[in-house]
């Protein structure tokens, strides 16, 4: 037997038991099937070990959906994305891209259609925790731009900006009454909304409630749209197109584009 070969036989399959669901109909009867390995109590240890980091990684990174489906719930549910979707990342901060979208699948939560939303922000949150910082772009920073130019201008985004809007449901009111620990998680009104997360250059996130308008704008800066065009992408959901760039700015959720001279754009060929 060539024992590379046994090796990666043995490999695989110890991996695919790491993350196989526990047998439950015929416990006896499974038992015996397994290999010897299988049936020590070290390797219980182990695995029940490693599950359990994972689990609560997915519970470090989802905070707003533990607390609005409760402890329990949560581990229940996050249990069974981690047997069907083991890590493929060490840095378990990474751990989870693929949450809320299963959260949406589970039969258990059918009744609770905003809780994959609520995911997503949990997951944008980390996002920003977690991106690389850039020189942010500032107010002032375009004042001496002429009109033509302003608007030929692409606004990369900084890395830690973040943002999602909701047309149906108001599921940045219940990530935030999660997150901040609302007496009543029940927004004042059930309508659509949205939130924006940034983070201050000493590394804390902050979230702001997002307009219509400033979603649209973010989307089409995000596209490498010239800002002409994306502050009318903003016109249609919101009056004031430049108001609305201009609280964008004061927030830093741009990153400094590349310019010549102080007051001329680098344009691209």
């Amino acid at each position: 037997m060539n024992p590379r070969s046994d090796l990666n036989g043995f490999q695989h399959t110890f991996w695919a038991a790491l993350w196989a669901p526990e047998a439950l109909p015929d416990k006896e009867a499974a038992q015996a099937a397994l290999p010897e390995w299988q049936t020590q109590p070290g390797w219980q240890v182990y695995r029940n070990t490693v599950l359990k980091g994972c689990v609560d990684a997915l519970q470090a990174n989802f905070p707003a959906v533990a607390t609005l489906v409760g402890e329990a719930c949560f581990r229940a549910c996050a249990l069974d994305y981690v047997h069907a979707h083991p890590p493929r990342d060490r840095r378990l901060l990474c751990y989870g891209d693929g949450f809320p979208n299963f959260l949406g699948r589970c039969a258990a939560l059918v009744g609770l259609p905003y809780l994959p939303g609520v995911a997503r922000l949990d997951w944008l949150w980390n996002q920003s925790h977690s991106a690389a910082e850039a020189e942010r772009l500032w107010p002032e920073d375009l004042a001496g731009l002429a009109a033509v130019d302003l608007a030929a201008l692409r606004l990369p985004l900084h890395p830690a900006t973040r943002w999602a809007w909701f047309a149906d449901l108001p599921i940045g009111s219940l990530w935030r009454a999660a997150r901040e620990h609302w007496d009543d998680p029940n927004p004042p009104h059930w309508q659509g909304d949205g939130l924006l997360f940034t983070r201050t250059p000493d590394g804390n996130v902050q979230w702001q409630p997002l307009s219509p308008a400033a979603a649209a704008l973010l989307d089409a800066c995000a596209q490498g749209l010239p800002l002409g065009v994306a502050l009318d992408a903003s016109l249609n959901p919101g009056p004031d197109p430049v108001q609305t760039l201009h609280a964008l700015l004061k927030l830093g959720v741009f990153a400094r584009p590349t310019f010549s001279s102080p007051l001329a754009l680098e344009h691209p060929a």
